[in-house]
């Protein structure tokens, strides 16, 4: 492709436009600019390319017989680099980012990815796993799930559902819990970058943090509820992280109490451009499935 380092690829688009559609205006308005900058260019690409490509006549422009040998690869030329470029606008339109928090991900979303493309066959999903706040106007992130306030600046939010806590363990350890202060006899596995104290859950019972046994920390939420069915504890979880756990019967809830965090999960988009369909339609899908994980929590 050395031939093309001669020749500037703006002024090849303005001798296709004029030689396609027949006059510098036509072109003009294809290329969305004025008809002045359309001659300027094939001037310049007159130059470079050594030879005329138009003949120019009281009623405007017509090709020279080397202009007519090349104007027709030039547009079978910007056709195929047009369809190139199509191709991304497929991929974009069929590929799903979403950007979501890996325990989220991993204990609640990625299982019911199955669901969605039996729903959206045609839409691949590309999980971005990650706590920090995206801006879906600066990066490639079509929508995101955070846990938090909702009050972010520069973004659109849609509440999904409240965050609420509650200790969960195996069914053998249950047993031994027949009131609320039974907890403090027993290890308590800790998520250790969590910012919920026991405190939310024990206080209406006249119990504290303070009082709990020690037993096993983690600094990752999943690695903690692992533990838990292991039988190392209790652990204080919440819904999307314990529901499958629960609806196996792998963990219970031994208490029917559930303390809300004042947090909520939280569709984040951009603020400023269109919703494209799949983002619609992930919405839509999403709300179903949170719909279905508070029903069986009585919400």
């Amino acid at each position: 492709m050395e031939n093309l380092n001669r020749v500037h690829l703006n002024g090849l688009r303005a001798v296709e436009a004029v030689g396609r559609l027949g006059s510098l205006r036509a072109a003009a308005g294809e290329l969305g600019v004025s008809a002045g900058a359309v001659s300027q260019q094939i001037i310049k690409c007159e130059k470079q390319l050594g030879t005329p490509v138009f003949d120019r006549t009281s009623r405007g422009v017509a090709p020279t017989a080397f202009g007519r040998a090349l104007l027709g690869r030039l547009t079978a030329g910007f056709n195929t680099l047009d369809e190139a470029v199509a191709l991304s606008k497929h991929h974009a339109d069929t590929t799903l980012t979403i950007s979501v928090a890996p325990v989220f991900a991993s204990k609640w979303l990625v299982p019911r990815l199955s669901r969605y493309a039996q729903s959206f066959p045609d839409i691949q999903v590309r999980l971005d796993a990650s706590v920090t706040m995206v801006s879906p106007d600066a990066s490639d992130i079509d929508i995101a799930i955070r846990v938090g306030d909702g009050d972010w600046p520069g973004v659109a939010t849609d509440f999904l559902l409240p965050q609420e806590v509650f200790p969960v363990c195996t069914p053998a350890m249950a047993k031994k819990l027949r009131e609320p202060s039974d907890i403090l006899a027993l290890p308590i596995v800790r998520d250790a970058n969590s910012s919920i104290s026991w405190d939310v859950w024990l206080a209406p019972f006249g119990l504290c943090d303070a009082d709990l046994r020690d037993g096993n920390t983690f600094t990752d939420a999943s690695l903690a509820l692992d533990a838990a069915i292991a039988g190392q504890g209790v652990m204080l979880a919440w819904q999307t992280l314990a529901h499958y756990a629960l609806s196996v019967g792998q963990l219970v809830a031994p208490f029917p109490e559930r303390a809300a965090t004042g947090l909520g999960y939280w569709l984040v988009t951009s603020a400023t451009r269109r919703e494209p369909a799949k983002v619609r339609d992930f919405r839509r899908w999403i709300k179903a499935e949170i719909a279905e994980t508070a029903a069986d929590f009585g919400a």
